[in-house]
């Protein structure tokens, strides 16, 4: 018989008590499951378990498995295997027990020897990204949580989502590294792109750049999730080679270990622009010599002979 998440209060135990297993753990002890053991590898992560789960005792990973009805695992993505299979080889997990991992990138097969066991599988993934404080609880509400689950096992799992205050997306097995590229591409690099447009901002001599740019970031952000594609502007969209070349040269000069960034960004605008109907085939010609492979080295000696 599947259990049920919300029926019945079961005891938590965290293995990995970092920024995203803290806080989930929090959650759920506010949604009246208590959180009676952790494990945190860590100073930072002790600390952590000790604000935001003090009623738990931090144990080894096998004892809090031993403890713990539901076993939240938040480690990193490559530890997360080998100590599934670990805990199999020690005899950790048990029937009728359920076991929650938030990896983005696996999905069901990474617990597979737990549910050899007869151990309940679930992928709860939430997309978000965590300081592990308390206001993160606040901001997990209506938060999406990519979900894998067996049929069988799909109510549970979105119970547990819906306690914690998310909404549960069904994600296949097979799509979760492609689901998981496509979240990192966005909010990952997304901090990156941001940071390195603050630092060349810095370098030309802007004393707030964040203050100067945000309006301008938030703007192109709401407008890009409204909007798509037609949401494309600045000198790629438009084919404006002249400019781009002279961004290029810039770069080449004070910032060279941003120019590949850039190069490659611009590619893939053009190419979005172009299918989108934003840039004409034709109109492109000059702005793709410009990106093409090869010519960002003679950026510098082109733009100098140019009028």
């Amino acid at each position: 018989m599947t259990p049920s998440a919300s029926a019945s209060r079961l005891r938590v135990g965290v293995i990995g008590a970092g920024r995203v297993g803290s806080v989930l753990g929090r959650a759920l002890s506010h949604a009246g499951h208590p959180v009676v053991a952790a494990s945190g590898v860590s100073r930072e992560s002790v600390r952590r378990a000790r604000l935001l789960l003090p009623a738990a005792a931090l144990l080894p990973a096998d004892e809090v498995v031993a403890a713990a009805d539901l076993v939240l695992l938040a480690v990193p993505d490559d530890t997360l295997g080998g100590l599934v299979i670990g805990l199999a080889e020690t005899g950790a997990w048990r029937a009728g027990q359920i076991v929650v991992h938030t990896s983005g990138a696996h999905g069901l097969a990474v617990l597979a020897p737990a549910a050899a066991c007869r151990a309940l599988p679930l992928a709860l993934h939430p997309v978000m990204t965590f300081t592990g404080r308390e206001e993160d609880l606040d901001r997990l509400r209506g938060v999406s949580f990519g979900v894998t689950a067996d049929d069988e096992h799909r109510p549970v799992a979105e119970a547990l989502v819906l306690e914690m205050g998310g909404e549960p997306t069904w994600v296949p097995e097979h799509a979760r590294p492609l689901y998981h590229a496509a979240l990192a591409l966005g909010a990952n690099h997304l901090v990156t792109l941001v940071n390195e447009s603050l630092d060349l901002l810095r370098t030309a001599g802007i004393s707030q750049p964040e203050q100067m740019i945000a309006p301008l970031l938030q703007a192109a952000l709401d407008n890009a999730l409204r909007h798509g594609d037609a949401a494309l502007t600045g000198p790629v969209a438009r084919g404006d080679a002249g400019t781009v070349r002279r961004h290029l040269s810039e770069l080449v000069d004070h910032a060279p270990d941003s120019v590949a960034a850039y190069v490659a960004m611009a590619r893939r605008t053009a190419d979005r622009a172009i299918a989108s109907g934003r840039l004409r085939r034709l109109d492109a010609g000059p702005l793709l010599d410009v990106l093409a492979p090869g010519r960002t080295s003679t950026t510098r000696s082109v733009t100098s002979e140019s009028p």
